[in-house]
């Protein structure tokens, strides 16, 4: 049992936390029995189990290396409020081509919740993949692998240049969508084609113009009331489970 948190592990575990060690590992550290359960029934590979002292372990979990921990050391690898006791390493998978008709493009998504929703929202909607542009926020961030209460292993995802994306996409004859409000039409009065990428943009600029001007059709919801816009998670999935209606 490692009981000191000056111990090379525990130093290794932490470092985690950081995107750069994180990229320059290929790994990443979830935590909570269902975040590390999802990880176990998905064909990701789990490297370590991290578990306190005395803690009722599922049988799952024996078979896989396993580094038992004080609960002091726990606290300094943990990253939640109220942590379970359980964490484990997972390893990076390898950017795959997109497949199936319906991709979600996320251009410059900047809050954690709003992306860990957005893809917790697609996996439920039953989209095919998600492509995620050069300044949107780390996939591997705790607080979006959180918010994706496990969705992260059960849908594809990609980080991409989106413009060069769109590109390939459009001669593959994917109807781009954009989301804007200037020169757009209701999302609901659009046709539905075979196959639709959608982008969504950043919180506060939107989607970037250089992609709106490559869009097929621009897209936007309605506001009703007096809320100057909706969150873009929301928005997210509003159009998500239209295009999937």
């Amino acid at each position: 049992m490692i009981t000191s948190v000056k111990n090379e592990k525990v130093k290794n575990w932490k470092k985690l936390h950081k995107r750069k060690e994180r990229t320059n590992t290929g790994t990443f550290l979830i935590e909570g029995f269902h975040l590390v359960e999802e990880a176990w029934k998905s064909d990701w590979r789990i490297k370590e189990i991290i578990a306190v002292e005395g803690l009722d372990l599922p049988e799952w979990c024996r078979n896989l290396p396993l580094e038992i921990v004080s609960e002091q050391v726990f606290l300094q690898v943990s990253q939640t409020m109220a942590p379970q006791g359980i964490a484990a390493i997972v390893e990076m998978k390898p950017t795959v081509k997109h497949t199936g008709n319906y991709l979600l493009l996320l251009d410059s998504i900047q809050d954690p919740g709003n992306l860990g929703t957005i893809i917790r929202t697609a996996d439920a909607a039953g989209m095919d993949g998600i492509m995620l542009g050069k300044a949107t926020v780390d996939l591997y961030n705790d607080k979006v692998i959180r918010a994706t209460q496990g969705s992260i292993f059960h849908i594809p995802i990609m980080q991409a240049n989106l413009m060069d994306e769109v590109a390939k996409l459009k001669k593959e004859n994917y109807t781009i969508w954009a989301t804007a409000l200037k020169d757009a039409k209701k999302y609901n009065e659009v046709k539905i084609d075979e196959k639709v990428a959608l982008i969504l943009g950043n919180e506060g600029a939107g989607v970037n113009p250089d992609l709106v001007a490559l869009a097929d059709k621009i897209v936007t919801i309605p506001i009703y009331g007096k809320a100057e816009s909706l969150n873009v998670s929301i928005a997210a999935a509003i159009f998500m489970y239209y295009l999937k209606g």
